[in-house]
């Protein structure tokens, strides 16, 4: 009896211990582990971790900013979906009606977002021509003091085209029409396969940084070649950029189309295929830590760019004075919030030492990335085209915060130099593309419950 009770205890034992992996084959891991089993900790070239990133962004910061997003300023984007790949000519157009936009009428967009898009005039020789002249063009708030009109004319006095890194369009063209971000949402359209991955294959070919040897790296900082910081963070920017679409498209994925009605929600396996550590050759987990990378610069800008935003001569003008003020005590309420994050990036770690090789550098990081902005106009499907160039503005315009002169050179403690200037579109396009950034870091916590229970 003795020897039997043993041998059951040892046959126990054993599977006790084949259970917790303390022996034989260690348990298979969960399907959120093979995502997000490295997406923790802290992050490379950074003294943050994606723990605080979490808790920042989706307990303070998140519902705040969808509700500035929202508003009447943010949700109107200018943009031409009609002008020409510079690369190649063979688009093809992806017929499918979710690929579609569709532009406002006129009657649709507020006067006072119309007016201000237009650009200031730069040949008037007085205050009063100059005012005279924006006023036939709708350009300047006809409410505003003759002074702050007149600092507002100042914006265009100074050429920032050295510091832009987009390639932005002509909003004055006439194929420039405005559209409703909140009635094109960017979701899963079903443009995918070879013309896609051109798209992405000749972004990643613009990274110059990576190792000649490799056509499209997945990874060049896993081949261990010792790059700098700047060309790390180059590819991680793009890295950064890709994931969180694959997030969005996963996230807002057609799961439903009858006559009857369309649904869209989380598709978890399309979650996945596009992160899954095991079905990505451990590439998944890595672009997730580029996608919290991206959050830290873009949240960086937008903590540096503040004193701009405070001047009280500017406005989230759209002509209703009620909400235009309330959504700039909003607006800086988030900026002060973003201000207050206690581990932000250090933009001083780039392009350092030696003068003129930094200034080289930064030159070949700027028009790289121009590069990048340009092969927007190459997306076959019209709504990743809109939502492609949207955010690849928004992240230029964070570059150009974070490395402009003007900015670095003119806001010390006393105030900003009117020397440095965003215009509306790079306003919306910056907050937009953050807003995009910030819901993938907050779809990431939905995924992970999803994920909790599936093997």
């Amino acid at each position: 009896m003795g020897r039997r009770w043993g041998l059951l205890v040892g046959v126990l034992g054993a599977v006790w211990l084949l259970g917790s992996g303390q022996g034989g084959r260690q348990p298979a891991e969960s399907a959120a582990q093979r995502c997000f089993c490295q997406v923790s900790g802290y992050l490379d070239d950074c003294t943050c971790d994606v723990e605080t990133i979490d808790r920042f962004n989706n307990y303070r910061l998140f519902p705040r900013l969808q509700n500035l997003l929202e508003s009447d300023y943010f949700r109107y984007y200018k943009v031409n979906l009609k002008r020409p790949c510079p690369f190649w000519n063979d688009i093809s157009q992806c017929g499918r009606r979710d690929c579609a936009v569709k532009p406002c009428q006129s009657d649709e967009v507020p006067d006072g977002i119309k007016s201000v898009s237009y650009k200031y005039s730069e040949e008037a020789n007085s205050l009063i021509e100059e005012c005279e002249q924006a006023e036939r063009l709708g350009a300047v708030d006809e409410s505003l003091s003759e002074e702050t009109q007149k600092a507002v004319l100042q914006w265009t006095k100074h050429d920032d085209s050295s510091d832009n890194f987009c390639e932005a369009d002509d909003i004055q063209s006439p194929d420039a029409e405005y559209v409703d971000l909140l009635l094109n949402p960017e979701r899963y359209t079903g443009y995918k396969g070879p013309d896609a991955w051109k798209i992405w294959n000749v972004i990643y070919e613009e990274n110059c940084f990576k190792p000649q040897t490799i056509k499209r790296p997945l990874n060049p900082l896993a081949s261990g070649q010792g790059l700098c910081v700047e060309k790390r963070a180059f590819y991680r920017l793009i890295s950064g950029l890709h994931a969180s679409i694959n997030v969005h498209l996963s996230a807002r994925y057609l799961l439903q189309d009858t006559w009857l009605e369309k649904k869209w929600g989380h598709n978890v396996t399309e979650f996945q295929q596009r992160f899954d550590g095991i079905l990505t050759k451990g590439e998944g987990p890595r672009r997730l830590k580029n996608l919290y990378f991206l959050y830290l610069i873009e949240l960086r800008a937008l903590s540096k760019v503040v004193p701009f935003f405070e001047r009280p001569d500017f406005q989230l003008f759209t002509g209703n004075k009620i909400q235009d003020a309330e959504n700039k005590m909003l607006l800086l309420e988030i900026l002060h919030e973003i201000k207050s994050f206690p581990l932000h990036f250090d933009e001083n770690s780039f392009f350092a030492g030696d003068k003129k090789e930094a200034n080289k550098l930064k030159e070949d990081f700027r028009l790289h990335f121009r590069n990048i902005s340009r092969i927007m106009d190459c997306v076959g499907c019209l709504k990743c085209r809109l939502w492609g160039k949207l955010q690849t503005q928004g992240l230029g315009t964070a570059l150009k915060i974070l490395f402009s002169e003007k900015l670095i050179a003119n806001m010390p403690e006393s105030g900003p130099s009117y020397e440095f200037h965003l215009t509306r579109q790079e306003i919306v396009s910056l907050f937009n593309a953050f807003g995009r950034i910030s819901t993938s870091v907050k779809e990431l916590e939905n995924f992970r419950k999803l994920l909790q229970n599936i093997h």
